[in-house]
């Protein structure tokens, strides 16, 4: 897949900032040494990626729900994090809460946190185009941000996320804007989304579409940016040492804990395969099949 992609990777990972040369950490064929394992199971916290990871197309791996159960009743503590920005979180909430995973507000974050935060900080008192859903906009504009769906010349910027409700003519609405130089933001830079019959295009892919057009890339947030990792660590009080980062995609979830410093899981349930991972020049700590090793992995530590 990425041998296929390979210089546009390199190259859109260039333009946003994604550091695809960082530092490799074991090697595949190492990934059984005992110390290695020893310290999976000492760690207290453990951050997981939602699609691909603990659920495909919504519908839970066998394991989710025992592993997180077990994370808890063994005085451990765990945070889910999606670059997917199709969704409130409110709706994640939902959605996570009726498959039977045990969440609220304070152990769920989305790349529209991100976003929010990183507009507040920066742009206060500036209104975007909002190319997304209609429950991503509503969480937008409920945090205060001044938003519009309609192209205006009085707008100061634009942000493109995963946007399941894409009409073309919000895709001319972001073109005229970002050829008018407009401030330009992007939720994650996913290329696609896994489904059960394969993938689906994600808001990366968007942003090379939109390139293509207006010689234009975006800051992204999200996803592999540290932000939200250095905000779950200050939250819960856990050192770098003591946290994991579980995903399923290189140059997102495996990256974002490579750049934050804690250890990393790839799990192969998801968007990258084996053959991917030898091509690659982002290495994780570690490499699993799917959740249901890990989970194994810790009721062994625990005797059970």
């Amino acid at each position: 897949m990425f041998q296929r992609r390979r210089g546009l990777l390199t190259r859109w990972g260039d333009r946003i900032n994604i550091d695809i040369y960082a530092k490799p950490h074991l090697p595949l064929k190492m990934r059984y040494i005992m110390p290695t394992i020893e310290s999976i199971r000492n760690k207290k916290l453990f951050i997981f990626d939602l699609d691909g990871t603990i659920y495909l197309s919504g519908v839970l791996f066998p394991e989710s729900l025992p592993l997180l159960k077990h994370i808890v009743d063994t005085g451990k503590q765990y945070h889910v994090f999606s670059n997917n920005s199709s969704r409130s979180t409110e709706s994640y909430l939902k959605k996570i809460r009726k498959a039977g995973i045990p969440c609220d507000h304070s152990s769920v974050a989305t790349s529209t946190q991100v976003l929010i935060g990183y507009v507040k900080d920066n742009y206060p008192g500036k209104t975007f185009y909002v190319m997304g859903t209609k429950g991503m906009r509503k969480e937008i504009a409920k945090a205060g941000i001044s938003i519009k769906d309609k192209y205006a010349s009085d707008i100061d910027g634009v942000v493109i996320s995963y946007d399941t409700e894409l009409k073309y003519q919000k895709l001319i609405d972001v073109t005229k804007l970002l050829n008018e130089g407009k401030i330009y933001l992007a939720t994650n830079p996913d290329y696609v989304c896994p489904v059960d019959y394969g993938f689906i295009p994600d808001c990366g892919t968007y942003a090379i579409m939109l390139e293509y057009a207006t010689k234009r890339t975006p800051k992204v947030l999200g996803k592999p940016s540290t932000e939200i990792i250095d905000h779950i660590l200050k939250k819960t009080g856990c050192t770098k040492e003591e946290t994991v980062m579980v995903g399923d995609r290189l140059y997102t979830d495996i990256l974002c804990g490579n750049n934050a410093g804690v250890d990393t899981i790839l799990v192969l349930s998801g968007e990258t395969k084996k053959e991917d991972l030898e091509k690659s020049l982002i290495k994780p700590t570690f490499v699993m099949e799917g959740i249901g090793e890990l989970y194994k992995l810790l009721k062994e530590k625990d005797g059970e």
